[in-house]
């Protein structure tokens, strides 16, 4: 038996996101489908959508910035509101920029 490895942006979903993305592809992308299956609205199926679309791209930034990737996940996950993650991310910027020169 061989051991399959995950894509790397895959491997850091919780499984139930892995089951509404197999579920997503294979209602071929129907979000009405899918909201259906889950017996929720159509806003709700496409805010988890964006939801998932934020964790994955999360994942490219943890390999650039650590700290910046925390801050966005900890917005993505409603830990801490837009506005402050993207007030903390100017700032750590700013920081970083000046100790750079």
């Amino acid at each position: 038996m061989s051991i399959e490895l995950l894509p790397e942006w895959m491997a850091g979903l919780e499984e139930e996101d892995v089951a509404f993305i197999k579920k997503f592809v294979l209602a071929s992308g129907s979000l009405k489908e899918v909201a259906g299956q889950y017996g929720v609205t159509y806003p709700t199926v496409r805010l988890r959508l964006d939801r998932l679309i934020q964790k994955i791209k999360l994942t490219e930034d943890t390999a650039a910035d650590p700290y910046i990737a925390t801050i966005k996940r900890l917005a993505v996950n409603e830990k801490l509101d837009l506005d402050t993650a993207k007030l903390l991310i100017a700032e750590y910027k700013k920081t970083k920029n000046k100790e750079e020169l």
